[in-house]
């Protein structure tokens, strides 16, 4: 038995490969990203975790070399704000938008309490203005 199903209209040919090519190339980006991301953690930690084992079996590590790699460890913490930007548009806007030494002339800070609106997901109410609340 086969259920029938409502006729689509199917994208144009030359549409349907541009949606194609930009959605692969997104998840392209995101695979890089990640696995950018990835190999610096497991490059960072992977190091303190092999010698955190080996100094619990034989207690032969050098406690100026663990410490070296704990901090090397912390150093992956520092850079995961530095990547993020780099790959990510989205992220680099957002972030664009609260600090200020990041953000463009054209583009005022958000107050706190238009944050609070948009957060919270209710529009202006008609009885409702700010100096009735205050």
């Amino acid at each position: 038995l086969q259920v029938p199903r409502a006729p689509s209209q199917p994208l144009a040919g030359s549409e349907s490969r541009r949606f194609t090519n930009k959605h692969s190339k997104k998840a392209l980006k995101a695979s890089l990203t990640l696995g950018i991301l990835l190999g610096m953690f497991f490059v960072a930690w992977l190091p303190f975790f092999i010698t955190n084992v080996a100094q619990a079996v034989c207690d032969c590590v050098p406690a100026g070399f663990f410490d070296v790699l704990t901090w090397l460890g912390y150093c992956n913490s520092t850079m995961n704000p530095i990547i993020y930007p780099l790959f990510m548009r989205d992220f680099k806007r957002a972030m664009g938008k609260f600090l200020p030494c990041c953000r463009r002339p054209a583009e005022p800070r958000p107050s706190a309490i238009s944050l609070s609106m948009r957060n919270s997901n209710s529009g202006p109410r008609a009885a409702t203005s700010l100096k009735n609340v205050l």
